[in-house]
């Protein structure tokens, strides 16, 4: 029964190095929802690098499931940055207003793989640079251009612009 088990093991952990393999050299290979962590991480790179981003959100949750927590901050942060990979082309092409939601989720997912491992350096550093492209702001009713609404006691201290006067 043992040998059975482990025979079984042996054989998912070989299919997934082949899978992992092919996928780093560029050839597609499909990977199930249930296969091992590290070939869906796999396959959430080779889909990322392509922007192909639905289909590498849907394997995300399958590795929240099953895989350990360096894999699945892994996972958020590929998943992130082919998300603003999105952003800068649409930012390259002048739809700023296009690119708003690709960087929002992009640090959506970064704070993710923070959460997961605190320590991801690459995660912080580009949660810092989509945090600079869009800020996070309180809720201001925008009524027309630049005019914003707001109880000047709520109203954001960091809000970019020229500054006015002497320091």
């Amino acid at each position: 029964m043992a040998t059975a088990a482990s025979l079984i093991d042996w054989r998912g952990a070989v299919d997934a190095n082949d899978a992992i393999d092919s996928l780093r050299q560029g050839r597609d290979v499909a990977v199930d929802a249930n296969a091992r962590p590290e070939a869906l991480v796999a396959r959430m790179a080779f889909l990322s690098a392509r922007s192909e981003i639905d289909r590498a959100r849907a394997l995300i949750e399958a590795l929240d499931r099953s895989g350990s927590i360096e894999l699945r901050a892994r996972g958020h942060y590929l998943l992130a940055n082919a998300l603003l990979r999105k952003a800068f082309d649409q930012i390259q092409r002048s739809e700023l207003e296009g690119a708003n939601p690709f960087v929002n989720l992009a640090k959506r997912e970064y704070r993710q793989a923070l959460q997961l491992a605190p320590e991801y350096w690459d995660a912080k550093y580009n949660l810092d640079v989509a945090a600079r492209l869009v800020r996070d702001f309180p809720d201001f009713e925008r009524k027309s251009g630049d005019e914003l609404s707001a109880d000047p006691k709520k109203l954001w201290t960091d809000i970019p612009g020229k500054p006015k006067g002497l320091p």
